[in-house]
Parts: C-alpha cells; sequence; structure tokens
C-alpha cells in the first residue's frame, strides 16, 4: 500500500513543479514583451499598440488565475514546442527597408489577427496554457468555426507585420513559427484525442486553422 502512495505523491509534485514552471515562463515573456512595449523610447500607444498588450496580458492574467490539471503533456517535445511557439515571434524586429503593403493594408491585417487572437483567449480564459493540456473543451466563440483559432490569429497578424516589415529575419522567424505552431497544434490534438469530448467536436468542426483548407 505504500508503494502507491508514494507514487501518486511525486506525480503531484511533479505536475505542481510543471504547473509552477508554466506560469513563470508566460509572465516572464508576455509580461517583458508588454514592458518593452510601453517603455520604448518615442512608443506611440495607438489603438493597434493597445490590442496588442492586451492580447499579450490577458494570458497573464488568465494563467495566474487558472487552477491547476493534472492532465498536461509531460513530454519535452511539447513542452519545446509551446515555449518556442512563444518566444519565436518576440524576436521580431519592426524594421525593414519598406513595406510591401500600403501602412493601411498592413493595419487591417494585423488587427483582424488581434481580433481573432483575443476572441480565441478570452473564449480560452482559465484554460490557457503554453503546452497541450485538456482543461476542458471549449465549444464558444471563435472554437466554432476552427478548431485552433488563436493560432490562426496569430498567424495572420504575422503576415500583417511581415508586409510592414519585410527583412529575411522577420521572414524566417515567422516561417519557422509557422511550422512550429503547426507541429504544436497536431500534438495538442494528439494528446486531446484521449478525451471522447474533444473527439466529438473534432468531428464537428472539421478544420483546424482555415475553413475549407486545414
Amino acid at each position: 500500500m505504500d508503494a502507491p502512495r508514494s507514487s501518486l505523491s511525486r506525480d503531484t509534485i511533479q505536475s505542481i513543479a510543471l504547473d509552477a514552471f508554466e506560469r513563470l515562463i508566460v509572465v516572464f515573456l508576455f509580461g517583458r514583451f508588454a514592458f518593452k512595449m510601453l517603455a520604448a523610447p518615442g512608443s506611440e500607444v495607438d489603438f493597434v499598440t493597445v490590442l496588442i498588450l492586451l492580447s499579450e496580458i490577458l494570458p497573464v492574467i488568465f494563467i495566474l488565475s487558472r487552477r491547476r490539471s493534472d492532465a498536461v503533456s509531460r513530454k519535452p517535445s511539447d513542452w519545446l514546442l509551446g515555449i518556442s511557439g512563444a518566444i519565436i515571434p518576440l524576436l521580431v524586429s519592426p524594421t525593414g527597408p519598406g513595406s510591401l503593403a500600403p501602412h493601411g493594408v498592413c493595419a487591417v491585417i494585423m488587427l483582424a489577427g488581434l481580433y481573432l487572437q483575443i476572441s480565441a483567449k478570452v473564449s480560452l480564459g482559465q484554460s490557457f496554457g503554453l503546452v497541450a493540456a485538456n482543461r476542458g473543451v471549449k465549444v464558444v466563440g471563435p472554437y466554432r468555426f476552427v478548431r485552433h483559432p488563436m493560432y490562426a490569429g496569430y498567424m495572420i497578424a504575422h503576415v500583417g507585420f511581415l508586409l510592414a516589415f519585410p527583412s529575411l529575419w522577420n521572414a524566417a522567424l515567422y516561417s519557422a513559427e509557422f511550422a512550429i505552431q503547426v507541429a504544436r497544434l497536431l500534438r495538442e490534438e494528439h494528446f486531446l484525442g484521449q478525451d471522447q469530448a474533444y473527439r466529438a467536436y473534432a468531428a464537428r468542426v472539421r478544420y483546424r486553422l482555415l475553413p475549407a483548407i486545414f
């Protein structure tokens, strides 16, 4: 009888440690990004900036207030995908030889992506996380149309940013980010596929990122 209790204790301690580690990463990455945006010399707080800040602050609020879940992947590859997927977009540079599209067009694309991101994050609420986990199947908001609207929102915003600030550096980062996010969502679906409720949801909402395409 002692061995099972010992094993359960180790599992619980590991779960608590991983949950705390994920929270620290989110607070550091997203909090640091928001602070840099506000503290940057000559930075202007316009409507787009406010939406970006809101999009990046929401995960901090949700992850700090959420309850711990034991249904979290412990595979190092899933953690690597989740963390790298959060870090890489923060490394892009708002510089370039000149935009590839009018400023207004770039802004509209970015706004569309930001709106989708924020809608998905609000729908997720305290279920937000970087790593594949099951904190309940969400079927409201943009999750009614695609299975990974938050990733779709990021990718749309990235297109707008790259059009505004084209460079080999930004293009390389966003290409790597796209590959990582696709691998990440496939791993999440594999993990969530153990849940009958998610399998029923996936059968009902067929597309992952873009309706009728993928």
